[in-house]
């Protein structure tokens, strides 16, 4: 009996090992299969793009066009003059003659400031000054008659003069509690009201000059050339296209900006009635002489880099990348130099998936 239950318990041992290695290897075997047929799910799920598939385009056949010699730059519009009026003495603003949006002349009383006190201590400076012109005559006579000594005519007269400055120093103070414009112009900002305080260097008013403008715009090296110093070219404002202006070019920057582009300053005339308004934007127009036909292609056509531009040609069902070079970007379109001729058809939408060499169908 115990040799019975030895072997028993000794298959019973065998029996618990092999369970203990089969059911993990089921459970592995188990995952795996699992994990197989969801990848073959995912992957039947998964849409397989079809290279051989045509893709369908939009495209255009080249002609020989007029090439629009007249090409342009745009820029901004700047006051000739613009300033913050400040007053040179401290005090109260009694008064302000004019509001954000009038316009002013040259000379014209724009903020008068409280003078009630230089008023006073220019009146008590008036009666010393009474009382010693009356001494000097009085000192005069007597010095003549050598009855006093010549020191006290002299003392007297230089009590005079140095009364005298002071009501001089007195009336310019008052002449600078009146502020006027120091040029013509447009109040463009009112920045303090009557009652408050004024102090020297605190703005109170903005005065911009728009009679007269300044044009700046930015050009690459390339374009350089085409400006002159002191030379007129046609401008317009995007507001008022159909209005032509006519500016001097001033300036022509020695230093690139940021852009690697180089800034030029025109001075410009504005309208009788001052439409043009800074912080507009503009254009500067150019005409070439030379002028021609040739190769003209919409600047979206355009694949590559600024290095090598290219393009999409159409042949035999296929859109192949052509390398381009272009002479000239004229608002959204390119004049093309060479890698183009007349009846080639370039693809000018549908770039979606679309690679060199692809099949197309030209919608």
């Amino acid at each position: 009996n115990n040799q019975i239950i030895i072997t028993m318990n000794t298959k019973s041992s065998i029996l618990k090992k092999v369970l203990y290695v089969i059911i993990p290897l089921a459970i592995i075997a188990i995952v795996v299969i699992k994990l197989k047929t969801n990848k073959e799910i995912t992957q039947s799920k998964v849409y397989q793009y079809d290279k051989e598939q045509a893709i369908n385009v939009q495209a255009d056949t080249l002609q020989l066009e007029s090439v629009n010699a007249e090409s342009s730059y745009s820029g901004t519009f700047e006051p000739n003059k613009e300033t913050k009026i400040s007053a040179e003495l401290q005090g109260k603003i009694n008064t302000i003659l004019v509001d954000a949006g009038s316009v002013v002349s040259k000379g014209q009383t724009l903020i008068q400031l409280d003078n009630s006190l230089l008023k006073l201590q220019l009146q008590t400076i008036e009666v010393q000054i009474e009382g010693l012109e009356a001494d000097v005559k009085r000192y005069t006579i007597l010095a003549k008659a050598d009855a006093i000594q010549g020191v006290q005519l002299e003392k007297a007269e230089l009590g005079l003069k140095s009364a005298k400055v002071q009501k001089a120093t007195f009336l310019e103070q008052i002449n600078k509690t009146t502020i006027k414009a120091p040029f013509n112009g447009v109040v463009t900002a009112k920045l303090s009201e009557e009652g408050a305080f004024a102090a020297p260097g605190v703005p109170l008013l903005q005065i911009t000059d728009i009679t007269t403008l300044k044009f700046t715009v930015n050009v690459p090296e390339k374009d350089l050339s085409q400006f002159k110093l002191n030379q007129s070219y046609s401008l317009s404002a995007d507001a008022y296209s159909e209005i032509l202006l006519t500016g001097k070019t001033t300036m022509i920057g020695s230093k690139a900006n940021m852009g690697s582009s180089f800034p030029i300053q025109f001075t410009v005339n504005n309208t009788s009635d001052l439409k043009i308004k800074s912080g507009m934007f503009g254009k500067v127009l150019l005409k070439n002489e030379t002028s021609g036909k040739g190769i003209i292609i919409p600047s979206s056509a355009i694949q590559g880099t600024d290095n090598q531009p290219q393009v999409y040609v159409v042949k035999n069902g296929k859109a192949l990348l052509q390398n381009i070079t272009i002479s000239k970007k004229i608002q959204n379109r390119a004049i093309i130099s060479n890698g183009l001729n007349e009846g080639d058809v370039i693809v000018t939408n549908g770039f979606i998936n679309l690679f060199d060499e692809a099949n197309v169908t030209v919608k």
